[in-house]
């Protein structure tokens, strides 16, 4: 059976949906920058998920190729995460998407090393046609977190930031969101099929250690 990462690392990606804190280690991924509402068609973020699902199949399908890479395992492609963030905003303001300014990820497994990127890359082009050389293959620590499963529509998720945030107030942390730390959501379903309503989505943001942290 292909490793599955949401199965075997569920407390990153099956929180319950109620807050919790969680230390989250250092990951792979593949990654796209851009900024602008991504619910434009045809925009610069659906171009990005194109770009990123292609390298990320290129690899998860390699071992059908010639390239062998060191330590491969079949595996299911993980889900796709966004980093968010608008000028002067802690966390991000729903209302205004044309401002957003975002980093669309896809984890890979620590085995991908940056000759691996570089064959995935240039196949992806090959195969598609298409200019692969936006995505980037980083490492992102994302540490200290506190975490919640939203379940509904993304546009209901500022209630359930607002829970994060007291939860984490009540158990002593303050949040943290800076250059490198942003409001996070991990996509567990699909926006096209389900039903808005059931729709799952893992948000996360930075915090650390108030004085009175337990």
């Amino acid at each position: 059976m292909p490793f599955d990462f949401k199965r075997e690392y569920r407390e990153f990606y099956q929180p319950k949906a109620k807050p919790s804190i969680v230390e989250v280690p250092p990951m792979r991924f593949l990654a796209v920058a851009g900024s602008g509402d991504p619910n434009e068609t045809g925009g610069a973020y659906q171009r990005a998920l194109e770009l990123l699902y292609g390298v990320a199949y290129t690899l998860k399908m390699s071992y059908k190729t010639d390239h062998a890479i060191d330590g491969f395992f079949q595996y299911v492609v993980p889900p796709l995460e966004g980093f968010w963030w608008q000028p002067g905003v802690d966390g991000v303001d729903y209302a205004h998407k044309e401002s957003f300014n975002w980093l669309s990820v896809i984890r890979v497994p620590d085995f991908v090393g940056e000759d691996d990127f570089a064959w995935a890359v240039s196949a992806a082009e090959t195969k598609k046609g298409l200019d692969f050389s936006p995505v980037e293959l980083t490492t992102i620590d994302e540490g200290l977190c506190v975490q919640c499963m939203h379940v509904g529509p993304y546009d209901d998720e500022p209630a359930t930031v607002a829970a994060m945030h007291e939860f984490a107030e009540t158990e002593g942390f303050v949040l943290d969101f800076g250059e490198e730390r942003r409001h996070h959501e991990i996509y567990l379903s699909d926006p096209r099929k389900a039903n808005p309503a059931c729709m799952r989505t893992v948000v996360r943001h930075p915090v650390r250690k108030g004085q009175h942290a337990q």
